[in-house]
């Protein structure tokens, strides 16, 4: 096992003062550039889902109409939905744009994701027993998660997770692994049924009964297009999702060393259990620019377009300070996360020596 540099409770205060210093200076110079953006992206998604829709009615551009498809619904799910829900355009005053109203192309209402995702993930990124996004109920991702013969099914459970993930998603808040274990029960569940239901239904309506209907004879090409298209989004943004959580090198923490956390500690904390991906500006467009994750558990509230511009200040914030900074290729970070599912499917599985696992220096810091 390879250690991360010891940092003093001087040092750590001093780390989250220059990344308040940074915020502060980002949120300073927010303006009309990052909403021409937005407003820009939002243009070119309608575009695409437009196009892909019209497409269908000519058979043979249905290859083309579900690229069209399946890219609008990335777009709509990665840079707009991600980013809007996490109130990063607020500051506009656009009630299209607004965290509170906006509602996304997918099945998990917004407001249960919020809870989910913003509150509970983000509070508690990469806490054990906390943060719920740590295998998501299904998977055993790491060595301080108990194992049961239940886990020899891993990769399996990867593989429907990814077909099938915005269901995943929808039925996170329902906390299906605690009911089986005796400790959340069905009635618990009760107030999260019924807006669930509504989206579901509004989802099935609109992707497998009205488009299709519209194109008449051609229904089941339009239906068997927009499976394919809600397929390639789920796959993608699984795939962009496990590699900014669960790469080697990601550290995970336990509840004892978080008590009673400074601002400087929750920055720390984020730096170490988050990773990036390496791409260019298209890349990160796709991903939402979440292949910049570490800026993104630190600055979650900021316009994603300018993770790419901060990025390089703190790369050299954690080379000051001693701290490593995940960062690799796609290929790479997803080999990375398939070893992982492999390796904790099995019992006695350890974490493999790594720069940014968590030690007793964590603890120190904390």
């Amino acid at each position: 096992m390879t250690t991360t540099p010891t940092l003093t409770p001087e040092q750590v205060e001093e780390l989250g003062a220059e990344l308040d210093a940074l915020r502060q200076r980002i949120v300073a110079d927010l303006g009309e550039e990052d909403a021409a953006y937005i407003r820009t992206v939002v243009k070119r998604q309608r575009q695409l889902e437009v196009a892909g829709r019209v497409m269908f009615y000519l058979p043979p551009l249905w290859p083309l109409a579900v690229a069209s498809l399946s890219l609008s619904k990335i777009l709509d799910n990665m840079e707009i939905g991600h980013n809007v829900m996490h109130g990063q355009y607020d500051w506009m005053g656009d009630p299209g744009l607004n965290s509170r109203m906006y509602e996304w192309d997918t099945v998990c209402p917004s407001d249960q994701w919020k809870y989910s995702h913003n509150y509970i993930h983000h509070t508690y990124t990469n806490i054990l027993g906390k943060d719920r996004d740590i295998g998501y109920g299904i998977l055993r991702m790491d060595e301080d998660q108990e194992w049961r013969p239940y886990y020899l099914g891993n990769p399996l459970y990867a593989f429907l997770l990814m077909v099938f993930f915005e269901w995943g998603v929808a039925l996170h808040d329902l906390e299906v692994e605690n009911i089986v274990a005796g400790r959340r029960s069905l009635e618990d569940n009760k107030p999260l049924y019924p807006g669930l239901l509504r989206k579901i239904r509004r989802q099935a309506v609109k992707d497998y009964l009205l488009f299709p209907a519209l194109t008449g004879p051609l229904f089941p090409l339009t239906f068997a297009g927009n499976a394919l298209a809600n397929l390639v989004r789920n796959v993608w943004a699984f795939n962009i999702i496990f590699c900014g959580h669960f790469p080697a090198g990601v550290a995970t923490f336990s509840q004892e060393e978080c008590e009673d956390e400074t601002r400087g500690q929750w920055y720390r904390r984020q730096m170490l259990g988050s990773a990036n991906i390496t791409g260019g500006p298209l890349f990160h467009l796709m991903t939402g620019n979440l292949s910049h994750q570490i800026e993104h558990h630190l600055f979650p509230d900021l316009p994603a377009r300018r993770y790419p511009l901060v990025a390089p200040e703190v790369r050299e914030l954690c080379e000051r300070y001693g701290l490593p900074y995940n960062t690799g290729r796609l290929r790479g970070q997803l080999w990375s996360v398939a070893r992982k599912i492999c390796r904790f499917a099995l019992p006695g599985a350890s974490r493999p020596a790594s720069r940014g696992q968590r030690t007793g220096e964590s603890a120190a810091a904390a």
